[in-house]
């Protein structure tokens, strides 16, 4: 376990797509969704330690989110809590991250990853990080790692690499928007499109001086604060400046312009739990395809359902057959699984104009 590794984890994001469980005052990654016992972000953080020390791992939130993220990884020092004070999405978190980070250890090389994501195979996933720091120790170079599509998914993003590249760790040709289902197909038909899963590894100085390549306002903006990270003076300077970044994503603000950058096709089991359905995937099954997490459970006539409830309520199905079952509190969700990407626009029309 080397003292240069670090990792930035995400936890800002709201997870909306999870409502009634997830929402804005407590997301997804905060939830143990899986009914494990842990937390997702409690997941990511034990996954992380087994090659990165604690004390070198950054959890990168919004400020609304601070308290949460204490009580759920108390061994978390303070000053590795980063909170954003505005919503700036990948490129401005990560570079001040990356900036920190470096004043500390200028010879750091660091992971992001985000904090719920679920990844089964952990011996392979250590393995898979400890490749690409290797490569990014040695090399000024920028890492992902991509996952091989088991079919034409068309809500993730695509990588691109280099068909002729025979060797492990690939050459990025382009970074692929979501695709429709015509185009997925056709990548995964092809045999050189991996998924994106959002993970990156880089050494500190190759991901700053990418973004001095590529967004020199970024750069100045945060460079000016330079002397004051880890002081007690860095938090005002922040909440001052930080809102003038601008939102713009680590894929379009570097990824996708930098010339160095090189994909490790990874070789553990991924979800990105993005929805009820790919929850729903990563949960055994009974006989009739039916999944449960938490809830004790009657089903009669029904068949390929996931339901969830907070703790042993008893839940009674009959006569349906894929839906998405949530009871949580003082919402009840029941939704058809072809429409869950309509959960998030149901949700926030709910917020908006119900729960007042």
């Amino acid at each position: 376990m080397s003292s240069n590794y670090y990792a930035v984890v995400m936890a800002g994001g709201v997870g909306s797509r999870f409502w009634p469980v997830s929402t804005p005052d407590f997301p997804k990654q905060f939830h143990d969704m899986l009914g494990t016992g842990d937390t997702l972000i409690q997941k990511t953080f034990k996954r992380l330690s087994q090659l990165i020390p604690k004390e070198n791992i950054l959890i990168l939130t919004h400020e609304n989110y601070r308290d949460i993220v204490k009580e759920q990884l108390p061994s978390v020092a303070e000053q590795n809590i980063i909170l954003e004070p505005a919503m700036r999405n990948t490129a401005p978190c990560i570079l001040y991250a990356a900036m920190k980070i470096k004043k500390i250890n200028p010879d750091a090389v660091m992971v992001v990853a985000p904090s719920d994501h679920w990844i089964e195979d952990e011996v392979q996933f250590v393995s898979n990080l400890q490749r690409t720091f290797d490569v990014c120790e040695r090399d000024k170079v920028l890492m992902t790692l991509g996952i091989l599509p088991t079919f034409p998914n068309t809500g993730y993003g695509y990588i691109e690499f280099n068909k002729l590249d025979s060797r492990p760790i690939k050459k990025v040709v382009q970074f692929r928007e979501k695709p429709d289902y015509v185009t997925a197909r056709k990548f995964i038909q092809s045999r050189h499109f991996l998924w994106n899963a959002g993970i990156f590894v880089w050494s500190v100085s190759a991901i700053i001086d990418a973004f001095s390549a590529y967004q020199p306002a970024m750069i100045e903006l945060f460079d000016k604060g330079y002397d004051l990270y880890n002081t007690d003076k860095e938090r005002a300077f922040i909440e001052e400046n930080y809102p003038l970044a601008e939102n713009i994503s680590i894929d379009y603000a570097v990824m996708e312009k930098a010339s160095n950058v090189y994909v490790l096709p990874a070789t553990f089991d991924w979800n990105d739990l993005g929805t009820w359905g790919s929850l729903y995937d990563k949960l055994p099954k009974d006989a009739s395809e039916n999944a449960v997490v938490n809830a004790n459970t009657y089903f009669n006539n029904a068949a390929n359902n996931i339901v969830r409830t907070d703790g042993d309520k008893l839940v009674v199905v009959d006569g349906l057959n894929d839906y998405i079952i949530v009871d949580k509190e003082d919402v009840l969700l029941i939704y058809p699984k072809r429409k869950e990407q309509d959960i998030k626009t149901v949700s926030q029309y709910i917020e908006s104009n119900i729960k007042k």
